[in-house]
């Protein structure tokens, strides 16, 4: 290579020995995908090793951008599995002494299993709420928060587990 070819070639992408090592005197040394378009690497990672409990732009109000959750979310969280489930089994019960189900999708599970029908009620309303926890420091639609979506279907599966009850 000649001189003047050297000369032209732009020197802040040249890498610069410090201290033994090679760095790049790029201002973007960024290497490998973005990190933040990753939410699913990063939700699993940081399920073990939590480090964010803010934001710190105001561009991360992604899912991905805070990887530690108040516990109170995990306990509301529990409470609606735990009421889902109480749910299912009243729902089976009450079937049981001639009442009917009002679901369409619920009535073809329970008439083809019990267990399919509490596996599939218990897991889809865990996924809901698992996507509701891991949201609920985000606003649905621009203003509501959906932690307080969170607090409604609590309620809602309270006030169906009451119900429920009184019709036993």
């Amino acid at each position: 290579m000649n001189d003047e070819s050297a000369e032209s070639r732009d020197a802040s992408h040249e890498p610069i020995a410090e201290g033994g090592e090679e760095r790049c005197a790029s201002p973007d040394r960024r290497h490998g995908p973005e990190r933040r378009q990753r939410a699913l690497h990063g939700l699993y990672y940081g399920s073990f090793h939590p480090r964010r409990r803010e934001l710190r732009r105001s561009g991360d109000a992604l899912l991905a951008g805070i990887d530690w959750h108040h516990p109170q979310w995990l306990a509301i969280a529990m409470l609606i599995i735990m009421l889902s489930s109480l749910d299912a089994a009243l729902t089976l019960t009450l079937l049981q002494r001639g009442a009917y189900e009002i679901n369409p999708v619920m009535a073809v599970l329970v008439g083809s299993s019990a267990v399919a029908f509490t596996a599939v009620k218990v897991a889809l309303t865990a996924g809901g709420v698992v996507l509701l926890t891991v949201l609920a420091r985000l606003r649905a639609f621009g203003k509501i928060p959906v932690g307080a979506i969170l607090y409604l279907v609590l309620a809602g599966y309270g006030l169906l587990v009451m119900y429920e009850i009184r019709l036993l």
